[in-house]
């Protein structure tokens, strides 16, 4: 059997397979981030269409950070027992399911009624915001956030959390030098750039223990012309993480503001299009102690084989061409090796966005 479809750890938490369904926005949680019963029909599919490892949607940590209607919440006790009936549709199914938690800082298009904070009072590019700079009393405000997150993933049933710090998001803001223009412990060198990301780390072990699963996503590189986030600094920072016992780190990269080079490219059409993090992947593993989680265009199985043989990853994350076929992975093991049929064409995001529904635009299979 393919060793891909072979069992698998991350962590101490067991896999079916090396296949990972990346976090994937759906803009069906209810108005405070309440799981909802579409919601979970679409994780159950996922779970029976045999993916190893479910990644959630953006789930925030407080409601400053969400950053666009319809996202996961985790910022409340009361969303425990919505969560656990989430976790339970999938695990019935043999699927296991990490809760990303993350805050939006200035890239939030979501008005929370409050001012966006980000690292400093820089625009965005994508966007336009200004955010509030962040005073080091909110810095370890959202440290807390994020460790309590985790906690009630943890009661949830979850079988691990992922801390978001890639895609411009507030995380990774601050791993950006240019947004992050402070002169402080939490701006300057990478060092000082990446401390938030370290101090939610331990204060989130601190909450769920050392045995439980804790992953971070981050960029492999900004993609702005230089002015963010550059890969020699990511490394760093995977390096750093894996040496304070991160269970796995998903690689990806790109900002909204990054035009074409953004995280969900379009046009994937060919294996050479495929798997557009694989370069830095092979850069960043010899150096890594934790797996890697590969994201970005996969589409054929010979690819990630290729990746998988050649060392650079352990495990494959995949967004869009789940959204069109859910049973994907069940249909690969079964021996038809057909690449996904997804055509990257992204017009799911637009659904999602103006339609208020989650599917694939190209095959039109719908989820009201």
């Amino acid at each position: 059997m393919n060793e891909l479809f072979q069992k698998t750890f991350t962590g101490n938490m067991e896999m079916r397979n090396h296949f990972v369904r990346s976090a994937t926005w759906e803009g069906m949680a209810g108005e405070n981030g309440e799981v909802t019963e579409p919601l979970i029909e679409i994780y159950r599919d996922l779970a029976k269409g045999g993916v190893g490892l479910i990644l959630t949607g953006y789930s925030f940590v407080t409601k400053r950070g969400k950053a666009l209607f319809g996202k996961l919440g985790a910022d409340s006790d009361a969303l425990i027992p919505g969560l656990k009936r989430l976790t339970e549709a999938v695990h019935e199914h043999g699927g296991k399911i990490v809760l990303q938690i993350a805050h939006g800082g200035s890239q939030g298009m979501f008005d929370t009624g409050m001012p966006l904070e980000a690292p400093s009072a820089v625009k965005e590019r994508a966007t336009g915001n200004l955010p509030v700079e962040m005073s080091v009393d909110d810095i370890k405000r959202v440290v807390n956030e994020f460790a309590e997150a985790a906690r009630r993933a943890k009661d949830a049933g979850f079988d691990g959390v992922e801390i978001h710090a890639a895609h411009g998001y507030l995380l990774s803001q601050f791993l950006s030098p240019y947004s992050n223009k402070r002169a402080d412990a939490y701006g300057g060198s990478i060092e000082n750039r990446a401390r938030i990301i370290f101090e939610i780390y331990d204060a989130v072990r601190g909450k769920v223990g050392r045995d439980y699963p804790v992953m971070v996503k981050i960029n492999s590189s900004d993609f702005d012309g230089g002015a963010g986030l550059a890969p020699e600094d990511s490394l760093w920072v995977c390096k750093k993480l894996s040496d304070m016992g991160i269970d796995a780190i998903e690689l990806s990269g790109g900002i909204f503001a990054s035009g074409e080079l953004m995280p969900a490219r379009a046009g994937i059409n060919s294996p050479e299009k495929e798997a557009y993090f694989r370069d830095y992947a092979g850069q960043f593993r010899p150096h890594l102690k934790c797996p890697l989680i590969l994201v970005g265009g996969l589409r054929s199985l010979d690819v990630m084989e290729g990746i998988y043989r050649d060392g650079a990853a352990q495990f494959f994350s995949i967004s869009r061409p789940l959204i069109s076929e859910p049973d994907l992975i069940n249909r690969w093991q079964s021996g038809d090796r057909k690449k996904a049929r997804c055509i990257s064409c992204n017009k799911c995001f637009g659904a999602a966005i103006n339609e208020r529904k989650f599917y694939c635009v190209a095959f039109n299979q719908k989820s009201a």
